[in-house]
C-alpha cells in the first residue's frame, strides 16, 4: 500500500484539481460564454460558495459522518457535475455546476482534515497537513497545465470530461487506501453542536485562524484569477498554451510547503505565518512590474507564501480546538472558501472599474491585515482535549 504521506498528497491533488483547472482557461471561457472578466471570474469561483456551504454542513453533522465513506463518495459524485460542465452553454447553469463541484470538493476536504486530526498525533498533524497542502499545490500547477493544454488540444468539453476521470481516480484511491485505516468513532455524548460552535468561536486562536483562512484565499484567488487577463493582454499577449506554462510558478511551492511544518515546530506558528505572508507581500509588489520575468517571480513568491501560510494555519487547527475537531475543521474551511468567494467578487469589480494596480494595492493592504491578525497564533496551544 502507498505510504500515508503519498496517499494524503495524492488525495489532495485529486480532490482539488477541479477547483483550479478552470482558472487557467478563463479567457477562453469568457469568450465562449460571451461575458466580461468579472462575471466569468465570479462564475468560475462560485465553487467557493459551495465549499463554504458544505463546510458548514459538515461542521453541523460531522459526528454522524463516517470519514472514509464520506470522502470516497464525495469524490465519486464530484465526477457528475464535472462531466456536465462539458455539455452546458448557459452561464447560469455553469455557475450552479461549479457550486455543486465546490460542495463535493469541500466535503471530501473537510472530512480528510478531520480524518488526519483524529488519526495523527499533535506532533504528526503539521507534517500530515503539509503533505495535504503540497498535494493542493500540485493540483494548482498540474491542474492548470492540464486544463490549458486539454482545452487547446481537444476543446473545452473534453477537458472537463478528462477531469471527471480524475475525480473517479480520487474516489478509488480513498476507497482502497483510507479504508485500511481504523477511523476513530466519534462519541455521541458531550457538548451539543451549538455548544461546540460557541467553544470554537470564542477560542482566540481559532478566531484568528478562521479570519486568516478567509484572508489567505481572498488574496490567492484574487491574484490567480485576474492575472490571467493581465497576461493575455498587452504588453504580454500570451495565448492559452503560454498561459498554462505560466503556472510553473507553483513549482517552488511543491518543495517549500513541506517545510512549513518544520518552521512551525522550530520557531512557532506566528513566525511561520508572518514570514510566509511577508514573502507574499513582496510578491504582490512585483506584480506592479511590466517585466514578464519580474511578474513571474512575484507570482512564485505569492504561491510559496500563501501555501506555507495555509499549511501553518490549518496544521494547528486540530491542536487548537478544545472540543470536536471535525467541527473546527469545518468552520475553518467555511471561512477559508468564503474568503475566496468574496475575493473573486470584490476584486473582480475593482479590476473592472480601476485596473490591475488598484487590485494590487488592495491586496497589499489585506496582506498587512493578515499579519497583524495572526498574533494570537503566538499563544501556547491547549494542553488537553475536552
Amino acid at each position: 500500500m502507498l505510504s500515508r504521506t503519498i496517499t494524503i498528497g495524492l488525495l489532495s491533488f485529486l480532490t482539488l484539481i477541479d477547483l483550479f483547472g478552470s482558472q487557467a482557461i478563463l479567457p477562453q471561457l469568457t469568450a465562449f460564454y460571451q461575458t466580461d472578466p468579472a462575471a466569468m471570474g465570479l462564475a468560475v469561483n462560485a465553487s467557493t460558495f459551495g465549499m463554504a456551504a458544505a463546510g458548514l454542513v459538515v461542521a453541523l453533522f460531522s459526528r454522524r459522518i463516517d470519514r472514509v465513506k464520506g470522502i470516497w463518495l464525495s469524490l465519486a459524485l464530484l465526477s457528475v457535475p464535472t462531466t456536465l460542465l462539458g455539455f452546458v452553454d448557459d452561464l447560469t447553469f455553469f455557475t450552479w455546476l461549479r457550486i455543486a463541484q465546490g460542495a463535493l470538493m469541500a466535503t471530501a476536504f473537510t472530512l480528510t482534515m478531520s480524518y488526519l486530526a483524529e488519526e495523527c498525533s499533535a506532533a504528526e498533524a503539521a507534517g500530515a497537513m503539509a503533505a495535504y497542502i503540497t498535494g493542493n499545490v500540485l493540483s494548482n500547477l498540474v491542474g492548470r497545465l492540464m486544463a490549458a493544454n486539454f482545452a487547446d488540444w481537444f476543446g473545452l468539453s473534453i477537458s472537463f470530461w478528462l477531469f471527471a476521470l480524475l475525480n473517479l481516480a480520487g474516489a478509488l484511491l480513498a476507497y482502497l487506501c483510507l479504508a485500511q485505516s481504523k477511523t476513530r468513532i466519534t462519541e455521541t455524548g458531550g457538548p451539543s453542536v451549538m455548544q461546540v460552535w460557541k467553544i470554537h468561536l470564542t477560542n482566540p486562536r481559532l478566531q484568528a485562524s478562521f479570519l486568516l483562512g478567509f484572508l489567505i484565499l481572498f488574496i490567492f484567488l484574487s491574484v490567480f484569477t485576474y492575472v490571467n487577463y493581465v497576461l493575455a493582454a498587452a504588453p504580454f499577449s500570451l495565448d492559452g498554451k503560454q498561459l498554462g506554462l505560466v503556472y510553473f510558478v507553483f513549482l517552488p511551492s511543491v518543495f517549500s510547503t513541506p517545510l512549513a511544518g518544520k518552521i512551525t515546530a522550530a520557531r512557532g506558528s506566528y513566525f511561520a505565518f508572518a514570514a510566509s505572508m511577508g514573502l507574499a507581500f513582496a510578491g504582490l509588489l512585483a506584480l506592479l512590474s511590466s517585466s514578464l520575468t519580474v511578474l513571474m517571480i512575484g507570482l512564485a513568491a505569492i504561491g510559496v507564501g500563501t501555501f506555507c501560510a495555509q499549511a501553518t494555519v490549518s496544521g494547528q487547527i486540530g491542536a487548537a480546538a478544545t472540543a470536536d475537531r471535525a467541527t473546527a475543521s469545518g468552520l475553518y474551511l467555511t471561512s477559508y472558501y468564503f474568503g475566496g468567494l468574496i475575493g473573486a467578487a470584490v476584486i473582480g469589480r475593482v479590476f473592472t472599474a480601476s485596473g490591475w494596480s488598484a487590485v494590487i494595492y488592495t491586496l497589499l493592504a489585506v496582506t498587512l491585515v493578515s499579519i497583524i491578525a495572526a498574533r494570537p497564533l503566538g499563544r501556547p496551544l491547549p494542553t488537553t482535549d475536552q
